[in-house]
């Protein structure tokens, strides 16, 4: 008896080696499928297909290159056009406010913070200073509030180079949105 538990626990372990794993990566940045996405091996068209993800499905961008972007999903891993993407809170695309009255130009500074309430390691930078990719300064998806002092307000985005989900932060934050917490990696302060 004991034999035949021990048979079918091996054999169930070796099965479960030979089934799909699911998809979907507890990395990247949340995003979201403005349409039925293509996925494909490699970023381009001339790549093989190797899934499609449906229009309106919650996915992860794990990475882009220029005009491709490789997503995780319910229908598999693979490159799919940025184009076809929406890195904003739900999938009907980010939403953005027409705001003339942002401040900008000083005097003042922008603080980001590695722990909530304003703790913890910091960045501060002010107007004028551009952090392209944070990787290089050692402080990638690392922040998780924000504080503002005088008259400035930062982009921050979810990608270095200011591509992925971006924010305008015109005002102190304890703890930032669910999309920058621990997840910015590029700021531009004005």
């Amino acid at each position: 008896m004991k034999r035949l538990k021990s048979l079918a626990l091996a054999i169930g372990i070796g099965l479960s080696l030979f089934s799909p794993v699911v998809a979907y990566s507890d990395v990247g940045s949340h995003g979201w499928a403005q349409v039925d996405l293509t996925l494909r091996k490699g970023p381009g068209a001339a790549h093989d297909v190797v899934g499609t993800i449906a229009e309106d499905s919650a996915i992860r961008i794990l990475r882009c290159q220029v005009t491709w972007c490789l997503v995780d999903g319910d229908g598999g891993r693979g490159w799919t056009s940025l184009e076809a993407l929406s890195f904003g809170a739900g999938p009907e695309g980010p939403l953005f406010l027409v705001r003339p009255d942002y401040p900008e130009g000083g005097p003042g500074q922008v603080c980001f913070y590695e722990g909530r309430n304003f703790t913890g390691a910091s960045l501060c930078a002010g107007p004028g200073q551009v952090f392209n990719d944070l990787k290089l300064y050692g402080h990638d998806n690392r922040f998780s509030s924000v504080e503002i002092t005088g008259n400035v307000s930062a982009a921050a985005c979810r990608d270095r180079g200011f591509q992925s989900y971006c924010e305008r932060i015109i005002e102190s934050q304890p703890v930032l949105n669910r999309y920058l917490s621990r997840n910015l990696s590029s700021i531009r302060v004005y």
